[in-house]
């Protein structure tokens, strides 16, 4: 059965974890969707791992509409959530929900987007228009050069105090949900707690209602850095390039392609 913003709810209140992954392509979002994972996220985060860029500012809303209409093709049960990307939403809240309309009119379920109470008149604006948002605090990738880098946010008690007011305004202003990055765990946990909504974490502690990873962290296809939040469940780089160099030995010495794989 298809996972709904209701089901999210349904899932918080009965204390079950919400599952959530980024997928960028078919292949990718087909598998993710047959595991069983209840959100995908086509995150602006491509920008560093399908296009080697060092940053996800680049990335352009036609990129991103161009990867969702490809995960929302092979997605069959899984919420799909379009990313909002840089300078997508800053400008004006018309702008924002004209581009977050295009990402409903290429098949996503809902959007996610960048800030805390900065954000939150344009987060009001989509819910008054039926577009469901996503919130996404403390480590906010697109603010990499405010913050001087991905670091922690939330340290100390003022900082840690900016980040619950901040999950309390999306949520006020009608967020389904709130993704925690780079927050030290017990904030994470009283931000939880305090919530109605469900709060999604990565690299936030285990005490979120939900946790996301980018897939190609987790699959072991990404190298070029591993955050300590990161936990690699499989090495498909490596076994990538042994197939490859495999294949190049093969062909180099005849033994590939065989009669059996001719036509006659």
């Amino acid at each position: 059965m298809p996972i709904t913003v209701p089901e999210l709810y349904r899932k918080k209140a009965a204390g079950e974890r919400i599952t959530m992954l980024t997928a960028y392509d078919f292949p990718f979002a087909q598998m993710v969707d047959e595991s069983g994972i209840d959100v995908i996220l086509v995150g602006d985060s491509l920008g560093t791992v399908v296009q080697g860029l060092p940053t996800t500012l680049p990335v352009s809303m036609e990129e991103m509409l161009y990867h969702t209409t490809m995960v929302v093709r092979a997605t069959k049960n899984a919420l799909v959530v379009g990313d909002m990307p840089f300078l997508s939403y800053q400008t004006s809240v018309e702008e924002g929900i004209r581009n977050a309309g295009l990402f409903l009119k290429a098949g996503a379920s809902a959007v996610k987007l960048e800030g805390g109470a900065s954000v939150c008149d344009l987060i009001a604006a989509l819910t008054r228009y039926d577009i469901p948002v996503m919130a996404h605090i403390g480590l906010t990738p697109q603010s990499v050069h405010r913050m001087g880098g991905f670091k922690v946010q939330g340290k100390g008690d003022a900082a840690a105090e900016k980040l619950m007011a901040d999950a309390r305004a999306v949520q006020e202003a009608g967020a389904f949900a709130v993704v925690l990055e780079g927050v030290p765990r017990d904030t994470a946990k009283r931000i939880t707690a305090e919530l109605s909504i469900p709060t999604i974490g990565i690299g936030a502690g285990p005490d979120c209602d939900g946790q996301v990873l980018v897939l190609y962290d987790l699959l072991g296809l990404f190298d070029r850095f591993v955050p300590k939040f990161v936990k690699r469940y499989a090495n498909l780089k490596a076994d990538a390039v042994k197939a490859i160099s495999k294949y190049k030995k093969e062909v180099e010495s005849g033994k590939f392609p065989t009669d059996k794989e001719s036509f006659h």
